[in-house]
């Protein structure tokens, strides 16, 4: 039997009324808004607590505002690639505007409407990015541009170019010290867990996600105590970054809650 949700509230949306629509065998219900919209979700959607109002709140990795090259990006849409990426509307330098993907904005390889295709690549050789000083151009490496850089520790480096405009890379890693105090409560460092730094094997622009071409889905996922951690699987991006920042919040409070546990025992 089919539980019954009308009239439960999921974070800021109450449930109206349910539709006769399904979707991947799950129950489409009508829900409103705190804010007055009223939309569409699936029970899934809204028992997993991924999605919590209509929209109106900011999400996390929201692309609004962010430039990459010529292009500006002034919102999110509806529309979907065919894997399920959400397409956000950018505008160009040149006035025209395109719908593109979170990763290929964020892979650097498109930085404009198709306009510039043609013109001659920027010329970087001495501009300053944090730490690094532009030394020269190194040429292509697996499609993208990279510099050879130094930093002001006096190190020199190879660096990507999107990652110097797109501000993830501002030194040769100095800044990263294994000096650096760190924090490890029950054999898990704190810092780790809550890094925002993404590995360049990754190519979904967020930690801890991943596209599995076979089941055609985003697939969310955690190190936690040197195992991982499976967080589900999805159709949109969003849901599941969402879904990694959730599960980044609940163990950490279980690893607060262990080391509460330690100090009360201590106490005593």
């Amino acid at each position: 039997m089919k539980r019954e949700l009308t009239g439960k509230r999921y974070g800021k949306l109450t449930v109206l009324n349910k539709t006769d629509k399904r979707k991947n065998g799950c129950i489409i219900w009508h829900c409103r808004c705190d804010c007055g919209n009223e939309i569409e979700l699936s029970s899934r959607k809204l028992k997993n607590g991924v999605t919590n109002s209509c929209g109106c709140e900011a999400r996390p990795g929201d692309l609004t505002g962010q430039r990459f090259g010529s292009l500006t990006v002034l919102e999110q849409t509806d529309q979907r690639t065919a894997n399920r990426s959400v397409l956000w509307r950018c505008r160009c330098d040149c006035g025209k505007e395109v719908l593109l993907a979170r990763n290929v904005l964020t892979s650097g390889n498109t930085t404009s409407c198709g306009c510039g295709v043609h013109k001659e690549p920027e010329n970087l050789t001495g501009k300053r990015f944090g730490k690094l000083t532009v030394i020269s151009y190194q040429g292509k490496v697996n499609g993208h541009r990279t510099w050879n850089c130094r930093c002001d520790c006096g190190k020199t480096t190879v660096v990507r170019e999107s990652n110097l405009k797109n501000g993830l890379s501002k030194s040769c890693g100095c800044e990263h010290s294994p000096k650096k105090i760190l924090h490890f409560v029950d054999g898990t460092c704190l810092e780790h867990l809550q890094t925002s730094h993404i590995s360049k094997a990754n190519t979904s622009g967020a930690r801890g996600v991943y596209f599995n071409k076979q089941r055609k889905k985003w697939i969310a996922q955690i190190m936690f105590r040197g195992k991982c951690h499976y967080l589900g699987g999805f159709d949109d991006f969003d849901e599941a970054v969402e879904a990694r920042k959730q599960g980044e919040e609940m163990f950490l409070d279980v690893l607060r809650a262990h080391q509460g546990e330690k100090q009360s025992q201590a106490e005593k």
